[in-house]
């Protein structure tokens, strides 16, 4: 660790016994703050991205700073490793470079606030809280260009720095990354909003403190991270086997005309340890689809896959990373060298939830989820309206749930579970757009006992010149099916002009002009489907016929023939028989055409070139050394 502010504030605490009913009132009392942090950001944050959708991670952590309760992991190992100055009562440390903290934040939009919790003249706990700013400079409005190929392209950077020292504002950082940002105020609102939602943690860490004890506190939150480490020491042991499994996928290409890109991981558990190995993914990218991908991330990400599928009720928290071995290849699309260009990795981030549900599912398919999580769609939207002032918008999409073993999944939802989508109404208030439609794209989930949640078609008509940039993936490979369950629906973008005249845009795309009276037509992919899709009810098929969420033609993927709005019994029963016989044994995994097929098809498929094989060089990232 590169400091020694932990251990010098260490005076000493007691160890004491804390009895259930105890530990379970601070466990609880923790989650309830953790939930405040979540409700003051949102309600003094000025940026759509936070304030509606939420796109802002907290945590409380131990004195040692491991999370006791939070969403996105703990950020701050990462933190110490990189940090090597002191750590005083009232300061308050803000970073967003990611080489700084060992990927701890991912790029550079997301400014991280570390807050040291301190009583009786030592730290007793950590608050933590980064949130994504709409804009922090940058060759392109809203900080993230897909062709960027270093990440000084990508906006300010901002090595650890006290924000707060011993209590003292240091207002001239603020104001120097503020004159960075094109949304200046916006950027100045949700940074103090993020402060703001930290102190509320510490507020409630005293206030427990003052209730229990500070000896009963520390002692709480190391026994909730041993009854973690516990809770999932158990899911390991029953749930991983000790031969190893592999996995691979693909993120479908880098914006400028290479891919796909494989991502592959090994799985296999050696005694109560299970270890995760990404050799074999391909190379970092001379663009900004890499993602510098923290092991204690990952972690979380392991871990709260076990969580949700093995067992709801374990408090997720930091407790067991010890049991979980990660090894992720320097100069690979995972953990790519400084300075490689970053501010594009959610394809990529997304793809790890697709590839961790493949793993863990193949010794026990009845547990497997088909893929969907995938990716985090983006719009950016800015220029300047009527009254010749700067407007610019940072929207989250959402795609479709994979299909999962106990039912559907969800149509047009996030990959994280808590964001929000921005209101059209707060759309069409504050930016210069109508949307035209907003509605579920049918038949885009695949098909299966369980269907795949179906993408969004939203339709957006621009009444002000301006320029958008669109991230997006699952456009070239498909999102798969499991047990027979069918591969999900690309996604697609269509530009149509005032004039009519129509192009389809690629899904990582910067710097379009957009005029008044043009309309983008922006479809998210759908999710995998689940389980033999011969085997679904053919009345909830019509039914969802009648609900917009399947057509006519769609329901011939689950052998369901229908007339005049209502199931031909005798010919769905003679065409599932047909389709049965025809398609011979049923597979795990279901990934659609091969990727030369997809190459083959693609121009006639999706009205866009398909992605050239990439071409593995160190990419020209000289500008300097760190």
């Amino acid at each position: 660790m590169g400091t020694t502010f932990i251990e010098t504030n260490k005076k000493s605490l007691k160890k004491v016994k804390i009895d259930p009913i105890t530990l379970d009132l601070i466990g609880s009392a923790l989650r309830n703050a953790r939930v405040e942090m979540d409700a003051t950001l949102q309600r003094t944050a000025l940026s759509p991205g936070i304030r509606e959708q939420g796109d802002a991670f907290p945590l409380i952590a131990n004195r040692d700073g491991k999370m006791i309760v939070g969403q996105f992991g703990s950020f701050l190992d990462g933190f110490f490793k990189g940090y090597h100055g002191e750590i005083e009562e009232g300061d308050v440390i803000l970073l967003n470079d990611p080489y700084s903290c060992e990927g701890a934040v991912s790029h550079n939009n997301d400014q991280l606030i570390i807050m040291p919790i301190f009583r009786n003249g030592r730290i007793i706990s950590w608050a933590s809280m980064f949130g994504h700013m709409t804009d922090i400079g940058g060759k392109v409005p809203g900080s993230m260009p897909n062709d960027a190929q270093s990440i000084f392209e990508e906006g300010i950077r901002i090595p650890p720095v006290k924000l707060y020292k011993k209590g003292v504002f240091q207002e001239q950082i603020v104001e120097i990354a503020a004159h960075n940002s094109r949304m200046p105020e916006w950027y100045k609102a949700d940074l103090h909003a993020i402060v703001a939602s930290c102190r509320v943690a510490e507020m409630r860490v005293h206030e427990i403190c003052e209730r229990f004890g500070d000896d009963v506190y520390n002692s709480a939150t190391n026994e909730l991270l041993a009854r973690n480490r516990r809770a999932m020491r158990h899911l390991i042991m029953t749930s991983i086997s000790e031969e190893p499994v592999s996995f691979e996928d693909y993120i479908c290409d880098d914006g400028n005309g290479a891919g796909p890109f494989k991502i592959k991981c090994t799985m296999q558990r050696k005694g109560e340890k299970v270890y995760l190995d990404f050799d074999g993914t391909d190379p970092q990218s001379d663009y900004s689809i890499n993602f510098y991908l923290n092991e204690n991330m990952f972690r979380m990400f392991f871990g709260i896959y076990m969580v949700m599928v093995f067992d709801p009720q374990v408090l997720f928290n930091d407790g067991f990373y010890d049991l979980v071995e990660v090894n992720i290849p320097q100069g690979s699309l995972l953990k790519p060298d400084f300075p490689a260009a970053l501010s594009c990795r959610t394809h990529a981030l997304g793809r790890i939830f697709d590839v961790l549900g493949a793993l863990l599912g193949q010794k026990t398919p009845d547990f497997l989820c088909a893929a969907g999580f995938s990716s985090s769609p983006h719009l950016m939207f800015s220029g300047f309206d009527e009254n010749d002032e700067w407007y610019q918008l940072f929207q989250i999409g959402f795609g479709g749930i994979p299909g999962k073993p106990f039912g559907d999944g969800p149509d047009g939802h996030s990959l994280w579970p808590d964001f929000t989508n921005v209101p059209n109404e707060f759309l069409e208030r504050y930016f210069p757009m109508v949307i035209e439609k907003y509605e579920t794209e049918p038949d885009s989930g695949g098909a299966g006992i369980f269907r795949g949640g179906n993408g969004v078609n939203m339709t957006y008509r621009f009444t002000q010149d301006g320029q958008i940039s669109i991230h997006d993936d699952r456009w070239f490979v498909p999102p798969w099916g499991v047990n027979g369950g069918q591969p999900a629906k690309r996604s697609w973008k269509k530009l149509t002009r005032a004039d009519g005249t129509v192009e389809m845009l690629g899904a990582k795309v910067d710097r379009i002009k957009v005029h008044d009276g043009d309309s983008l037509q922006y479809v998210t992919w759908g999710g995998g489907g689940w389980g033999d899709p011969l085997e679904r009810d053919p009345e909830l098929v019509a039914k969802e016929i009648r609900q917009g969420l399947v057509t006519e033609k769609g329901a011939l993927d689950y052998g369901v023939v229908i007339s005049k709005g209502l199931v031909d019994v005798s010919a769905t029963k003679t065409l599932r028989a047909k389709m049965s016989k025809e398609r011979g044994k049923i597979e795990v995994f279901n990934y659609g055409p091969d990727i030369e097929t997809l190459r083959k098809n693609s121009m006639k498929e999706t009205g866009l070139p398909a992605p050239k094989q990439p071409v593995w060089k160190k990419a020209p990232l000289v500008e300097a050394a760190e």
